[in-house]
């Protein structure tokens, strides 16, 4: 039996309905959707092979709130998750996305407060930008440092320089260190403009 704390089991059968395990009931995505809003945990199967898909099914809901014009997507954003489809950091990728989600997540009162005090324009929405503006900034960091490794593809094409390097490894731990300092930065930075809001 099942613990309470487990994941519930969707079904999805061969003619694309879903069948809820634990209302015993046909659930649409939509369903799924709120269901995710209130933090319920659910693992969608396959019901003739029994395979998990609810990484399929969960981007399928992400196309379908696209589609109806709810676009939290940036254009730019998509085009550049898409280059990263076969790179040499494509690994990396879904960790960073999760970590950075994570922090938003943790933020998000603080966030809500501070654009209902402020307003979504003004001195928050600059401090906002500047907060996506060195996170990119960090990101691009982190993808130069992972590229340097040797072995790795584009290393190679990197231009030599004039002066003497340091050795790779220096260097490797040396941009590690600076991503972890950028990484702090920005959390102060998300506790200020919380604090901002509340003032």
């Amino acid at each position: 039996m099942a613990g309470s704390n487990d994941p519930t089991t969707i079904k999805k059968y061969a003619n694309r309905r879903l069948y809820n395990t634990g209302t015993s009931t046909y659930v649409t995505l939509e369903d799924l959707a709120a269901m995710v809003k209130k933090g319920d945990d659910f693992q969608v199967v396959d019901a003739k092979t029994g395979d998990d898909i609810t990484h399929q099914v969960l981007t399928q809901i992400i196309f379908e709130q696209e589609n109806k014009g709810q676009n939290l997507l940036p254009i730019n954003f998509l085009r550049q998750l898409i280059r990263f489809y076969g790179d040499s950091v494509q690994s990396f990728v879904p960790k960073y996305l999760e970590l950075s989600m994570g922090a938003l997540t943790r933020d998000q009162g603080k966030m809500r407060e501070a654009l209902s005090s402020l307003g979504a324009a003004g001195p928050f929405q600059n401090a906002m930008e500047e907060q996506m503006r060195a996170n990119v900034a960090m990101m691009e960091r982190a993808f130069r440092m992972f590229s340097v490794f040797p072995g790795q593809p584009g290393a190679e094409t990197q231009e030599p320089a004039a002066a003497p390097e340091a050795p790779r490894e220096t260097r490797s731990q040396g941009e590690l260190e600076e991503l972890r300092r950028e990484m702090a930065e920005m959390r102060d930075l998300i506790g200020k403009m919380g604090a901002a809001g509340k003032g």
